[in-house]
């Protein structure tokens, strides 16, 4: 999955940041509200993590014109107040939930997974393609019946495969998707990481599902009967 998180103050958002990529989340930091409203508009996002004092846009002005435009994306608002006129000024706005600081990381993690759980219809919790079968929630994933021990960026990868089957995805999507929007592109850590997912599919017994399209990218689709 992968998040937004909205926070002008340096140490607050790496703290964040790190829990959530530790987690297997794809993570976007955005620094200001302009910045945040941009990457929400040109990035599909499953929550967004946004704070309530901001530089440039606050938090209920970055809500409320997501809101207006139709966007869906749950948005768990993060404030160092507590105070209820604050509370109703940021649920008004149209965040889902609210959270004060300071908060215990472990109690984030579950708002997040409740906001995903219950937000956007066209959100699948599982994806399936064949065998293979994975769990957004629980991150957990099986192929052929057994569990794979995938580490976060793998399973990353292995989602948005299962979102784009039988479909050519390339280098610099998944670079993207689920490496920083800012990864150099000449890095050859896409394929070492593809390499370890397609060796442990192979290990669970699926062979030959995730092809190599050379010079483009790669491709999650059933070996054709020939193994070619």
């Amino acid at each position: 999955m992968k998040l937004l998180v909205v926070e002008d103050d340096r140490k607050v958002a790496g703290f964040i940041e790190q829990g959530l990529r530790e987690e297997g989340y794809a993570v976007d930091v955005a620094k200001d509200g302009d910045e945040a409203t941009m990457l929400a508009h040109i990035n599909q996002y499953d929550a967004i993590l946004l704070d309530l004092m901001l530089p440039k846009k606050n938090g209920v002005q970055v809500a409320s014109e997501l809101r207006r435009e139709g966007r869906t994306t749950p948005i768990l608002m993060l404030t160092a107040r507590d105070a209820t006129e604050d509370i109703v000024r940021g649920l008004d706005a149209g965040a889902d939930d609210y959270m004060p600081k300071p908060f215990k990381f472990d109690e984030l993690l579950a708002r997040l997974r409740a906001l995903v759980r219950r937000g956007g219809a066209a959100r699948l919790e599982r994806l399936t393609y064949g065998s293979i079968e994975v769990d957004r929630l629980k991150h957990t994933a099986f192929a052929a019946s057994t569990k794979l021990d995938l580490t976060p960026r793998e399973f990353q990868l292995l989602e948005h495969f299962l979102l784009h089957p039988g479909q050519v995805v390339r280098r610099t999507e998944l670079l993207e998707k689920v490496w920083d929007m800012h990864f150099d592109p000449e890095s050859n850590v896409v394929d070492v990481h593809v390499g370890n997912l397609r060796r442990k599919l192979r290990e669970a017994g699926c062979e030959g599902v995730l092809q190599t399209v050379r010079g483009v990218g790669f491709t999650l689709q059933e070996p054709s009967p020939s193994g070619v």
